[in-house]
């Protein structure tokens, strides 16, 4: 193989050994030998290196791709997760807003049964307040009452009389 290589690059050489260019004649074709083989040549020292480059690129964008499709996948994953959730909260929201309304429910119950308990003990502490000053009343009357009839001293009455006049200052 190294012996083609060591032919290319003589032939030029026996090609063009004439003594020069006639003035009708063009040198296109030993300039397209000269061309071909500048690139023969730089083909041989370029090729590996370009050829591992693009390798190494086409492997490096590669290695990205499959980076982002893992992130991308990684990424819709925890957003069903993410949703899941959303749901279960609105569930559980819907379930205390529910909790809630029927606690408000009870909680008014038993405002209002408490409600109700505290007036029937006050209108018992009022009805026990009103025979208290019943009570009083009738005691300040009946003392009242005798004690005018001690002081004029002349009235003479006798027990049912005073009972009558009692009963009738007290009513």
């Amino acid at each position: 193989m190294k012996k083609s290589y060591f032919l290319l690059l003589l032939a030029p050489i026996a090609l063009f050994a004439s003594e020069g260019v006639s003035a009708g004649s063009t040198d296109i074709f030993p300039r397209t030998v000269n061309f071909l083989i500048f690139v023969a040549i730089l083909y041989y020292y370029v090729a590996a290196n370009l050829k591992e480059w693009y390798f190494g690129r086409k492997n490096e964008i590669a290695t990205k791709l499959d980076s982002i499709q893992v992130k991308l996948k990684e990424s819709n994953s925890k957003k069903e997760v993410a949703l899941a959730k959303v749901e279960e909260a609105k569930v559980n929201a819907k379930n205390l807003i529910e909790t809630a309304k029927k606690e408000a429910v009870l909680l008014s119950e038993k405002i209002t049964q408490e409600a109700e308990h505290e007036i029937e003990n006050l209108e018992k502490v009022f009805q026990d307040r009103i025979s208290i000053e019943r009570r009083k009343m009738q005691r300040v009357i009946i003392s009242e009452v005798l004690d005018e009839m001690f002081k004029e001293g002349s009235i003479s009455l006798d027990n049912d009389e005073v009972v009558n006049i009692v009963n009738k200052k007290v009513a």
